[in-house]
């Protein structure tokens, strides 16, 4: 069986159901869809969502950092006066 990540998990018919009264009982917490009783997606809040999308940014964009500082021998040298 599937590790669930959250501490509430509803069925998806539960969720047909009433999804407002699942969205209170998580009280801003991840609910996790299941299906057969296995996790098929998560319900996330949206602030939570957005944090993610955060996190992610913030990851692709120090992948792309580690990369340009492989091509440091390449970089030309100024000052901020230059600039």
């Amino acid at each position: 069986m599937e590790q669930i990540h959250a501490n509430l998990s509803v069925s998806i018919s539960e969720l047909k159901k009433n999804p407002t009264a699942t969205i209170k009982q998580a009280k801003g917490k991840p609910v996790a869809i299941l299906i057969h009783n296995t996790p098929m997606a998560y319900l996330v809040p949206a602030d939570v969502y957005s944090a993610m999308l955060d996190i992610l940014e913030d990851y692709e964009l120090t992948e792309i950092v580690k990369e340009r500082r492989k091509e440091k021998d390449q970089a030309i040298s100024v000052t901020l006066d230059d600039l």
